[in-house]
């Protein structure tokens, strides 16, 4: 059977659409996409359009209204693959980014083997998301990985199983967070922050480059350190760390 395509949409020479895709009005389909089966792309969306020799991937998804791909590399053959997950409107997401991949979740049984936990829910992306290229934001597997609508995410971000993720967050690049950490609200990690599993940041933290989270930030306000403490204390522990080297130096 043929696919599902509005008689307004756009399906470029090159481009391949599953049968059971279903492409919404005024979609655009740009040539070296391929639109996997039981994929829903929603009306004015735009795929990999005018963009080539770049392919887009898309498989067991469903875009809603307006999300437009953005893949500006004209060189590489980087693909964006999103799978098991949703998009909201006015999304940009960058080359080799993947959404919707399984976590990392495995466990030794009885018998001393490794076997792999299922991860069968979902990715959630909100309205107005950017994600960075080579990012990969991986589906959940006891409740979706959640991405709150105009958060901001740079190259190079991991985001595990079950993360949860609030509105208006800012993602510095080389930031990993470890499967079903939560945020809150306008947190902000700067570059190569870590956030260990199961651990929550309230709303209106930020962090600084390289702090490692450790356990439960409650209260909003600027963090810093390995592992992270607020901002100031990091500060004294950095001076009072010099001195006692330059002490120790001293006295040889």
């Amino acid at each position: 059977r043929a696919a599902s395509v509005d008689p307004t949409a756009v399906v470029e020479a090159g481009a391949v659409v599953h049968s059971g895709a279903v492409i919404g009005k005024e979609v655009v389909v740009g040539s070296g996409t391929v639109v996997g089966p039981s994929v829903s792309v929603g009306q004015s969306t735009r795929i990999g359009y005018g963009v080539s020799p770049v392919s887009s991937v898309l498989k067991q998804s469903k875009l809603c209204l307006v999300m437009e791909m953005i893949l500006v590399s004209l060189c590489s053959r980087y693909n964006v693959v999103l799978s098991n997950c949703s998009v909201g409107e006015f999304c940009t997401i960058h080359n080799g980014a993947c959404i919707g991949q399984d976590g990392f979740g495995f466990f030794v049984d009885q018998d001393g083997q490794v076997k792999k936990k299922p991860q069968e829910l979902y990715a959630r992306i909100g309205d107005n998301v950017e994600i960075g290229a080579n990012t990969c934001i991986d589906r959940g597997s006891w409740r979706d990985t959640m991405i709150g609508d105009d958060t901001k995410i740079d190259n190079l971000v991991q985001i595990g199983h079950n993360v949860v993720i609030g509105n208006c967050c800012m993602i510095c690049g080389q930031v990993g967070i470890a499967g079903s950490a939560t945020l809150g609200d306008y947190v902000v990690l700067g570059g190569r922050v870590a956030i260990r599993d199961h651990v929550s940041i309230a709303s209106k933290v930020r962090l600084a480059a390289n702090s490692l989270v450790t356990k439960d930030i409650q209260e909003p306000g600027d963090y810093g350190g390995f592992p992270a403490v607020p901002i100031n204390e990091w500060r004294r522990q950095t001076v009072n760390l010099r001195l006692f080297s330059k002490e120790h130096h001293d006295r040889r």
